[in-house]
């Protein structure tokens, strides 16, 4: 598992592909500096489109990790999440 810093409120600079790959190895989830380096490596990197994409997916995984309550609610589970659904639904139908 990556090492994940203990200050929450800091989001790490992301502006070149040095500072993608340096927050990817601190902030990312298991794989993804890998799972990037090969998505990049496929990319047609005339296409810039493409590597834009590539990049833009990667930098909002780092987001979602720096973030608290992003990943509190990536932690939940299905069955919390349809029970509060269901409850919400049924104070709609009201």
């Amino acid at each position: 598992m990556t090492a994940q810093p203990d200050h929450h409120d800091v989001v790490p600079p992301m502006r070149t592909l040095a500072e993608l790959r340096a927050a990817l190895s601190v902030w990312g989830l298991p794989g993804d500096a890998e799972k990037f380096e090969r998505e990049l490596a496929d990319a047609d990197l005339d296409d810039l489109t493409s590597v834009r994409e590539i990049t833009q997916a990667y930098r909002h995984r780092v987001l979602l990790r720096c973030d608290p309550q992003a990943m509190a609610a990536l932690m939940r589970s299905t069955e919390d999440v349809a029970f509060e659904l269901g409850q919400k639904m049924a104070e709609g139908a009201r």
